[in-house]
């Protein structure tokens, strides 16, 4: 073999220089990045997000520091110890990994709904099969969605309608099981809490039947049996002897008030009426809403489409009876559309021109900070955002029993009453205690 000779190595070496300079140039006009960004498969989709965190709290700050339209998922990995781990990464990458057909880590996945982040209007339906043969799931949430519509156009003017309700379904055969997400047009909720309150407006009337056979049996006699109490009936409450009579007198505008609540009790026993399909049978052989309350608390954890509880097999999918059809969309697939769509928090700001608000249910507000009426005790948490004892008069009428005979004592004499959801019910047990304890 023979050796290159001179001039044939400088002219090698010459084009080795030369192709070093090219791409000294073409790194100039278009630099690495300082930090490798993997990208995925197609241009339009975001760069990669994915970080894995133990605690939520970790996970929410450092979405807040990504430049990416970043959210957080929890992920139930554990079914012994029930822990969950919590995911940082866009909507686009994990709907990337989220919809492979082999198991993965993400099988059993959960929506956090953020704390003040504007969402939809989200149910969660539930009751057990076996103590509640004759309910019919279906005519169920079609009656639902009708009472939600009408009353999002009386008390907002959104228009609303069945096709407007994506319907998932998880049920089994011993337990009803759905999730339902409204899509209203160009509008949200402000966040998950005035949604709750908007729940517990529309519902109100449907948890008086809610109560027990006694408080239903007071509700129509109480009124009377106590106009019929003799003058020198008594009643002892820990220990002290009460006249009637003289309780009467003392207290003629309590009275007064009470009877009235008793009578708008009678009033409204048709609209309860009304609402009697969203109670069912629980386990213990009470009443129960089929709507969960308690899923409209700060960072809830919302199951997501296409995912199972860890330990079950029974994904959430779309319902037979669901109406909702998604729009399409250039790059997005029916399938990704419908998770798209399932997403509480999937709300574009572009999108919406009204955040929709509602305060408290009447009769549960929290009183102003400088009243002067005595706090409950410490020793409990407030229940339904009470701070104070919302019913003043009463807590007289019951002040004017306690202090009796310079009995010095307070209305945490009576610490319950600061647990009961309105005024009817209130006085409703406090007829109990004295019937219970005149009879």
């Amino acid at each position: 073999m023979s050796l290159l000779s001179t001039g044939q190595m400088k002219r090698k070496w010459e084009e080795r220089l030369k192709n070093v300079d090219e791409l000294a140039s073409r790194y100039k006009r278009k630099p690495l990045c300082p930090v490798y960004r993997p990208q995925l498969s197609k241009i339009w989709q975001p760069c990669s997000v994915w970080k894995l965190f133990h605690r939520q709290a970790q996970a929410f700050n450092y979405a807040k520091t990504c430049k990416e339209d970043v959210h957080v998922f929890a992920l139930e990995m554990n079914t012994e110890d029930g822990q969950r781990y919590y995911l940082v990464t866009t909507y686009t990458e994990f709907w990337f990994y989220y919809n492979k057909e082999q198991k993965t880590n993400l099988m059993h996945c959960y929506e956090v709904i953020p704390e003040k982040a504007v969402c939809k209007l989200y149910f969660d339906l539930e009751f057990y099969k076996p103590v509640n043969p004759e309910a019919d799931g279906k005519k169920m949430i079609a009656k639902l969605i009708e009472l939600v519509s009408k009353k999002l156009e009386e008390l907002y003017g959104v228009k609303c309608s069945i096709e407007d309700v994506l319907n998932l379904d998880s049920s089994t055969d011993e337990k009803f099981s759905h999730h339902l997400i409204f899509l209203l047009y160009k509008t949200a909720f402000k966040d998950n809490i005035h949604v709750g309150n908007f729940v517990k407006t529309v519902l109100q009337p449907a948890l008086v039947l809610t109560e027990n056979k006694a408080d239903a049996l007071i509700l129509e006699e109480g009124a009377d049996s106590v106009a019929s109490q003799s003058s020198k009936a008594t009643v002892e409450i820990d220990g002290t002897v009460v006249n009637l009579g003289a309780v009467k007198e003392a207290s003629g505008k309590w009275q007064s008030n009470m009877h009235k609540t008793l009578e708008n009790g009678k009033l409204q026993q048709k609209e309860n009426l009304d609402l009697s399909f969203l109670v069912v049978n629980d386990k213990e052989g009470g009443k129960q809403l089929i709507i969960d309350l308690g899923v409209y608390t700060k960072n809830r954890n919302f199951r997501l489409y296409k995912s199972s509880k860890a330990g079950k097999h029974v994904t959430l999918k779309i319902a037979e009876d669901n109406k909702f059809v998604p729009k399409p969309q250039k790059n997005i697939s029916v399938e990704e559309q419908y998770f798209l769509s399932s997403l509480v928090c999937n709300i574009r700001f572009s999108e919406i021109e009204r955040a929709l608000t509602c305060d408290s249910p009447e009769g549960k507000e929290k009183m102003p900070k400088q009243t002067d009426r005595r706090v409950a005790s410490s020793t409990s948490d407030p229940i339904e955002g009470y701070q104070y004892s919302p019913y003043p008069e009463i807590d007289c009428f019951v002040l004017s029993l306690v202090n009796k005979e310079d009995n010095h004592g307070g209305t945490d004499y009576h610490p319950f009453f600061f647990f009961f959801k309105d005024t009817q019910t209130y006085t409703l047990k406090l007829l109990q205690i004295i019937f219970k304890k005149g009879t």
